[in-house]
């Protein structure tokens, strides 16, 4: 789905880059040394050797990204100050060449980025113990955090202290490391701790993210005193429910429980939520198995999409609730109908690609049902190797210079890769498939260096191989006027 290129004058010998010359060949030399590793038969102990010095070069290798971003970011700042940016935007999008650079999300890419400057500005016993492989970069990061709220003074004795021996630090595990770093640090600011507490309290959050078998793990950060109520509240009307006879177990009560207070609603069925819905004709109404697609989430049971599109409860069979059954067969509306209406809204694609259709608009800012077509068709941020929910809809060639508002020239963003883009030199161009091709959309973007990353958007339910090759219609295209190969329907509880 990504690709990335040099830029057409990148050197790879000679000059100021010979260094990433022979980084480029100790690579190729590893390279050529796995695949006749099982062959040259080296002894258990030669193994263990060669795993202590790739552990130790992976080390090396961390202390120099660490030099380079740093070194980058300083020339970046410079032409852009030269270009005439404003001071307070200067450095925009530096992290995320890193990052790309990396193969990392933007926000990791700023997180490495001032990992890189403290431990070369500010923790030279760190860096060396990292240039010399006695620490991993992961160890390395933790003196980095555990120090985060003393001045410079207090930080840099506390890296003397615990890192000016690279010897003794190489022998201490993450817990001794931290413990070791937290008492130093109460012991030169006895303040830190209080320092520490309302930092962490200011980074509290609450996150979603996917669990297996259509299941989700929501997660709160939250300052004890408020982490441990909200759990003793919840385990109380558990035990207050179970006492009343309640059959659900004490964790189903308690994570209904928290749904019902969190959305103000008496029972969670009544949910008033909007679910995107990716989903094949084939899978819909011809029982294929092709999993569907719930845009933020991911890949979902064929049988499930089916049931939330037809109001049952997924995994419910058709004869479950007789009663129901029997009055919706007699033309009467219950209840749990008025609970279960869905209004859909259909969106097409081309029936061999899987892409979603055009829509055009001359408005600067994408209409809401435009925004959520390309939401749908993008899942997340298409910046390569991001990852992030999508935030901002981006004008891939910018309307100021005549982009139009259209899905072809649109693409779903985070907060974070737009702003990015934004800086001096960023370009993105759209790039037309090669005639015949059924390629989705493919984006290039253009970093400030000249170093290109293409992202194309990811394969929707119903775009598969053989389809292109008639395998699923007799050997013949499908018909025009034929029910298209995906289906997005937003699904909305009453």
């Amino acid at each position: 789905m990504f690709e990335y290129s040099h830029p057409a004058n990148h050197p790879r010998t000679g000059g100021s880059t010979a260094g990433t010359a022979l980084v480029n060949a100790w690579a190729e030399v590893l390279g050529d040394q796995a695949e006749g590793l099982s062959s040259g038969a080296p002894d258990d102990g030669e193994l263990i050797d060669r795993i202590r010095a790739l552990e130790e070069l992976k080390a090396a290798a961390s202390a120099a990204q660490a030099r380079a971003a740093v070194e980058f970011d300083a020339s970046q700042r410079r032409k852009q100050a030269e270009a005439g940016v404003p001071r307070a935007d200067l450095g925009r999008g530096v992290a995320s060449q890193i990052a790309l650079a990396r193969r990392e999300s933007p926000s990791r890419g700023g997180r490495l980025l001032g990992f890189a400057k403290v431990l070369t500005k500010e923790m030279p016993c760190t860096l060396d113990a990292l240039t010399r492989g006695k620490i991993s970069e992961w160890r390395a990061t933790l003196l980095v955090r555990e120090t985060a709220c003393l001045s410079l003074e207090d930080r840099r004795r506390v890296d003397e202290e615990l890192a000016g021996d690279p010897d003794v630090l190489e022998t201490l595990g993450d817990r001794q490391i931290i413990s070791r770093t937290r008492g130093a640090a109460y012991r030169f600011d006895p303040q830190t701790g209080v320092k520490r507490a309302a930092k962490a309290e200011s980074e509290r959050f609450v996150s979603c993210r996917p669990a297996p078998d259509t299941m989700t793990f929501l997660t709160g950060l939250l300052p004890v005193a408020q982490g441990v109520g909200v759990f003793a509240a919840l385990s109380r009307e558990a035990d207050r429910l179970r006492a009343t006879g309640d059959t659900r177990g004490r964790g189903q009560i308690m994570a209904d429980t928290l749904v019902e207070r969190v959305t103000g609603q008496a029972e969670t069925g009544q949910l008033k939520v909007e679910v995107q819905l990716v989903m094949s004709d084939r899978t819909l109404f011809g029982g294929d198995s092709e999993p569907a697609l719930v845009p933020g989430y991911g890949p979902v049971p064929a049988q499930w999409a089916r049931d939330l599109v037809r109001g049952r409860r997924p995994g419910q069979e058709p004869g479950q609730d007789s009663e129901h059954d029997g009055q919706r067969a007699a033309g009467r509306t219950t209840k749990q109908d008025k609970q279960e209406e869905r209004w859909i809204r259909r969106l097409y694609t081309e029936p061999i690609a899987g892409q979603l259709v055009a829509m055009d608009s001359r408005a600067r800012l994408f209409p809401a049902s435009l925004g959520r077509f390309i939401a749908a068709r993008d899942q997340t941020c298409r910046m390569p190797w991001c990852g992030a929910p999508i935030r901002h809809l981006d004008h891939i060639r910018p309307h100021r210079d005549g982009g139009e508002t259209s899905t072809a020239n649109g693409q779903g963003l985070c907060e974070a890769c737009n702003q990015a883009k934004e800086a001096p030199d960023w370009k993105a161009q759209t790039l037309d498939p090669p005639p015949g091709s059924t390629t989705p959309q493919t984006v290039e973007t253009t970093t400030p260096t000249g170093h290109t990353y293409r992202s194309t958007a990811p394969p929707l339910p119903g775009s598969r191989a053989e389809d292109s090759a008639g395998d699923r219609t007799g050997g013949k295209p499908p018909p025009k006027g034929f029910l298209e190969a995906c289906i997005v329907d937003l699904v909305w509880a009453a």
